[in-house]
């Protein structure tokens, strides 16, 4: 394994308005959905599926006739959603509608439901059959460690890019769950409710939480299709948005497939279109044998120099992985801080862009347990907690053998002979020498960029404004294996710790005391019973207690005010609420089998602002929400022993 047991456990919160959630759009700059800036850069410059070269093309063909089958030579094919009768709008996000520059009140429109639902093609010329066309993208994957072959947008639907004009942000608009398209295998190209729950609420409340990740805008219910899954079941469709919707399975299908050409042109993309040009990418590693910190500088390359001497890996190609490498790093050290886990971390559900993607069997963390997973069907616990960072890097490595002749071949990479023809015998040992020495250095930057970000928001949950090298052994390492051997719960024991005042912590019996607020209502359910958790968990707060007086006071005692200011920093990253596993199966129930609606409204609320200490009867947004007390003191409050470490299966 890539790095020590205790090194997964926890993540910082940090830049929250990495997310366009920062940039608030005011109701006069927003527009309808209609009349939101629309683009189509992603078809415009890579290459279509042959079968259907033209979007007029797919669009005179039977919908029915556009089915699975394998697509060559092509990053994606032009398919329209398939139209559905009756659309129920259940839910849309205001912080979505915000960042996308859709104005209040345009969800209640039928244009909007139309267009969510897939009815209502933007951008397209119905007579002249001209115009922007939505598409759904070819890619591959290795699923469970195992190559599974072409797999792509089985039932996502991307509709149009539209950009932001205040933020200056460009997203992509795609609907999953709208019908078959040529990716689809043996699957119907549906989604079903149940699930669609889950991604539209876990989206928005990681987003929330400053963890980077694809969007959600609204959750459409499709009263008139039923999909047959474990049971026959309601349909339904997410609209959701990201900067990328491109993974690391659209290089691990070129590669399998020999088409050097296409990974180079999407390389290209991604450098120049999607991180916006090559000069923005990380600066070159001053020491081949050494690691970058988290801090390295940029410098600008110009897109054509051919650099360095021969010895030198590092080229544009090389600068691009990296850049992957550590928005992944980024991201996998975030998860961990909050206890988050993506249930099957197969390559086709990694992100080029470093976002959270794709939600099947995900879960938050209740009971801290590193071997837990949250897909019932991981038997062998790959994706558990404790693996997510080393499988992420694992997928990263597959990534840089696609990218491998680009990466190894130095400073030859422009070479017009070597974009022509490819690798010569004679040079195929140096290249790949080359590569393998590159991708293994830029696993310790991968591991240096983790560490840093994990210390970093690790210290800021504790409360910490410094960090010193005692820290990770004696608070991180030390009270993770303490939740672990007592079952505590994650997420409540720093919520709950934000709210402990230092002079309460003043002698053994006073933090022996204390301990209590961090069990379980029915008990410590794990080794040693009650008394020697008060006794472990006390002693960890001495060493806390002593940190905080560094930090925040003259290292014997803080001030009243000192310490109000430090618990109010840290309820600004530990939050109050998360959509546990039990809750969204509550919310599941709700909607499915008692057709409440106003459910769905009140739990965004709350995953759009998970730090509160409560929201019912508060104001957001310059308006008056009331919520439910009595709920919110459930959802915030001990999880139920039913509910804890709960499962699910990949099937949505």
């Amino acid at each position: 394994m890539l790095f020590r047991h205790t090194a997964f456990r926890a993540l910082p919160h940090l830049r929250r308005a990495q997310m366009a959630s920062q940039f608030s759009t005011n109701a006069a700059a927003a527009s309808s959905i209609n009349d939101i800036p629309k683009s189509w850069t992603f078809t415009s410059k890579l290459p279509a599926d042959s079968l259907f070269p033209t979007p007029a093309d797919s669009h005179k063909t039977p919908r029915h006739e556009i089915g699975p089958r394998q697509v060559r030579d092509a990053l994606f094919t032009w398919v329209r959603p398939q139209t559905v009768e009756s659309p129920e709008l259940l839910a849309v996000s205001p912080a979505a509608m915000r960042d996308l520059g859709i104005k209040e009140g345009d969800e209640k429109t039928d244009d909007f439901v139309n267009t969510v639902a897939g009815n209502k093609l933007q951008g397209w010329d119905e007579e002249k059959l001209e115009g922007g066309y939505p598409w759904a993208q070819c890619y591959g994957g290795f699923q469970f460690g195992q190559w599974a072959g072409q797999l792509g947008d089985g039932r996502a639907i991307s509709l149009f890019e539209t950009t932001n004009p205040h933020s200056g942000i460009r997203y992509e608009l795609q609907l999953k769950g709208a019908g078959m398209t040529p990716y689809s295998r043996f699957a119907d190209g549906k989604a079903v409710l149940r699930s669609s729950i889950r991604e539209f609420v876990v989206s928005e409340a990681l987003n929330a939480l400053g963890i980077p990740t694809t969007r959600a805008l609204s959750l459409t219910l499709l009263p008139k299709v039923r999909v047959r899954r474990e049971m026959t079941e309601p349909g339904a469709i997410v609209a959701r948005f990201a900067q990328s919707w491109l993974r690391i399975g659209n290089f691990d299908i070129l590669r399998a497939r020999g088409d050097r050409d296409l990974i180079r042109k999407l390389a290209t993309y991604i450098a120049e279109d999607v991180f916006g040009g090559w000069d923005t990418l990380p600066g070159r590693l001053e020491d081949p044998d050494k690691p970058t910190e988290s801090t390295a500088p940029k410098r600008n390359i110009p897109a054509d120099t051919i650099e360095g001497p021969e010895e030198s890996a590092e080229n544009r190609f090389t600068r691009l992985y990296r850049e992957i490498v550590r928005r992944n790093a980024l991201t996998v050290a975030k998860w961990q801080a909050y206890g988050f886990m993506n249930g099957v971390l197969n390559t086709d559900n990694t992100s080029l862009f470093g976002l959270s993607i794709d939600y099947g069997p995900f879960a938050f963390m209740d009971n801290f347990d590193p071997s837990y997973t949250p897909n019932h069907d991981d038997h062998m616990l790959r994706y558990s907690y404790r693996n997510q960072p080393s499988i992420i890097w694992w997928n990263l490595v597959r990534l840089g053998e696609s990218l491998g002749e680009l990466i190894g071949a130095g400073y030859k990479v422009d070479d017009p002979k070597f974009v022509e023809d490819g690798v010569k015998e004679e040079d195929a040992n140096g290249i790949i020498e080359r590569a393998e020495k590159v991708i293994m250095q830029i696993g310790e930057e991968y591991k240096s960029v983790f560490l840093g970000e994990y210390k970093k928001v690790m210290a800021a949950r504790l409360g910490l404004k410094t960090q010193k090298e005692s820290d990770f052994n004696e608070l991180f390492s030390g009270i993770l294996d303490t939740m672990e051997a007592l079952e505590l719960d994650f997420n409540l024991f720093f919520r709950r710790l934000s709210s402990v005042r230092v002079d309460e912590l003043e002698t053994e019996e006073a933090r022996k005391d204390k301990a209590a607020v961090f069990f379980y209502s029915d008990g410590v359910t794990g080794l040693g019973g009650e008394a020697e958790g008060r006794k472990r968990v006390g002693e960890w707060l001495e060493k806390w207690r002593q940190r905080i007086l560094e930090d925040w006071g003259d290292g014997q005692s803080v001030s009243d005010e000192q310490d109000k200011e430090r618990m109010r920093a840290m309820k600004k990253v530990n939050p109050n609420f998360i959509p546990r596993g039990w809750i969204l199966d509550e919310v599941i129930k709700r909607v499915e089998k008692e057709d409440e609606r106003e459910v769905l409204d009140r739990i965004m609320q709350l995953a759009l602002h998970p730090f509160e200490e409560s929201w019912a009867g508060r104001t957001f947004g310059g308006k008056e929400y009331k919520g439910d007390v009595e709920e919110e003191r459930r959802w915030t409050g001990d999880v139920p022993k039913i509910g804890r470490a709960m499962q699910c299966s990949c099937s949505s």
